[in-house]
């Protein structure tokens, strides 16, 4: 029992070390990604968001086809190997990126990434292995303070190395994700038991295949439905705010750092500490219902936002978002088997990414249009007011779903 009882505390570890450092190395590059662009291309801001929206669109491209074949491998091999190899793909496309001297080497090394992008599902993959369903979601809120984590140092970080150039930040994630690796080689146990895994079918390792397999569970197509235009809408954040801050308000990279170092923060707060405190008492499906509201209300206090010093309110707000993933990552996994939970974990990688496949390129492509000359209006924010109508949208489909299928915690 000790010995096992040490078993669990190691993979958690590591598990959350993994996240921790990947968000790290995520959130480094998201202050400097506008000024390389620029820098690269020779083309005005605005202009380059276009360009961050179609990286974007090839990076979540290669993760919607490889998300599903990661889990399903993850099922019959194990969580450990899997996981070991994204992570170093991970950083062999940040070491490509930051060497980049043409626009196509960027776009490389978002299609490379894609194809490894499977880290977080592993991870939540590996606490699914861990925990009996009553308990997973709240731990799943544990990997999510991970993420928080990173997104306060990495942004910060990344903000201040800028100040070196916009491709140093790159150069530190690729030795962030190298050294990640390492650690894992000599620390990361196996948390899949041999009795739990099973054989692997090529017609489950891909998106819809994976998708038709989990979607035979009346809660969890209604859940994926609510979890998809969430995604849409949360994908504007990461495609646009750093556009957004520096053409609205006159930002800097250090700026932008900051700003998203606070959004750590508060995520750190929600997922490390208040989840754990809220699904007990309210349960999985209403804790999912009241993230979704004050998302919704974030993200149109973003977009209305006349001064930058308002951003900071509404990104406590926003905070609440938080409690989103992993309740409904918790009613789904309550649903699926102990040995397709690395492929529900996929399926959720696909339907993530291919929402990172048209949100991105939409907000951005709205961006830039209502903050160029030609304009009929000037409103940068159109792509935050149309996530919160999504995010809207993902909480009546949950409530009619769940409803359909009465479901009961």
């Amino acid at each position: 029992m000790a010995k096992a009882t040490t078993n669990v505390r190691w993979a958690v570890t590591f598990v959350f070390i993994t996240v921790l450092l990947n968000s790290i190395g995520f959130g480094i590059i998201l202050p400097v990604l506008p000024e390389l662009i620029v820098d690269i291309t020779g083309d005005p801001l605005h202009e380059a968001a276009r360009y961050g929206g179609w990286l974007a669109f090839a990076y979540a491209s290669m993760q919607f086809m490889f998300s599903p074949l990661a889990g399903n491998l993850s099922d019959r091999f194990g969580r450990r190997p899997v996981l070991l190899v994204s992570l170093f793909v991970f950083g062999f496309d940040y070491l490509i990126m930051g060497l980049a001297p043409a626009l196509a080497w960027l776009f490389l090394g978002r299609l490379i990434a894609g194809t490894s992008a499977t880290s977080f599902g592993i991870a939540n993959a590996c606490i699914a292995d861990l925990f009996p369903p009553e308990k997973r979601a709240q731990n799943f809120g544990l990997i999510g303070a991970a993420f928080g984590v990173g997104f306060i140092l990495g942004p910060v970080i990344g903000g201040f190395l800028g100040e070196f150039g916009p491709r140093t930040p790159f150069f530190v994630t690729a030795g962030i994700a190298f050294s990640n690796a390492l650690f894992g080689l000599i620390a990361m146990p196996e948390t899949l038991a041999l009795k739990d895994r099973r054989p692997f079918q090529l017609a489950r390792a891909n998106p819809l295949g994976a998708i038709r397999q989990v979607g035979r569970f009346p809660v969890v197509a209604g859940v994926l439905g609510a979890y998809f235009l969430y995604m849409l809408a949360h994908d504007s954040l990461p495609a646009v705010w750093a556009f957004y801050t520096m053409d609205r308000y006159g930002w800097g990279p250090r700026d932008v750092g900051f700003s998203l170092g606070v959004v750590g923060v508060c995520m750190l707060f929600v997922q490390g500490f208040l989840i754990r405190k809220i699904i007990p008492l309210w349960g999985s499906q209403r804790t999912a219902y009241v993230g979704l509201s004050l998302t919704a209300v974030a993200f149109l206090g973003y977009a209305l936002s006349s001064a930058g010093w308002m951003m900071y309110v509404w990104i406590v707000v926003g905070a609440s978002s938080g409690l989103i993933m992993p309740a409904m990552n918790g009613i789904m996994s309550r649903q699926i088997p102990a040995n397709a939970q690395g492929e529900l974990q996929g399926v959720l990688g696909s339907v993530a990414s291919s929402t990172f496949i048209v949100s991105p390129v939409v907000m951005t492509q709205l961006f830039a249009w209502f903050s160029s000359p030609a304009a009929p209006v000037y409103f940068p924010g159109a792509a935050f007011a149309l996530a919160s109508l999504l995010t809207l949208g993902s909480a009546l489909t949950m409530v009619v779903a769940l409803a359909r299928a009465s479901y009961a915690e």
